[in-house]
């Protein structure tokens, strides 16, 4: 069982920037295929970004503004959003792939408004 713990989120306005973090609770962690979704009211859960060792993908919506990545050292993965836009406003979850098993953090609510 892996224990995911989703952080770093708040409100910011619109142009502003925030770092989410996620942190894994346990090790061989550069061998999980990471990745942050986001869900808004009333809107299905979508995939923001991945993050792999062959490198990283990006929904085209945030494509240039976020950045995701990974401290393996410390099992946690970063989602840097900048020039955030009222759009951004969501519950943003960390998942892991281990295997064929799937995780999600509890959520961390990001809200873009001025």
């Amino acid at each position: 069982q892996v224990q995911l713990v989703d952080s770093g989120g708040g409100l910011a306005q619109p142009g502003g920037s925030l770092r989410l973090s996620c942190a894994a609770s346990k090790s061989r962690f550069s061998l999980y295929l990471m990745a942050w979704y986001r869900q808004a009211p009333g809107k299905q859960r979508e995939l923001v970004a991945t993050i792999t060792e062959d490198g990283a993908n990006y929904a085209d919506s945030v494509k240039g503004r976020f950045t995701i990545s990974r401290d393996n050292a410390k099992n946690t993965v970063y989602l840097q959003m900048n020039r955030l836009k009222p759009e951004d406003t969501a519950v943003y979850y960390c998942h892991a792939r281990v295997g064929t098993n799937d995780y999600w953090g509890q959520g961390t609510q990001v809200t873009v408004s001025s």
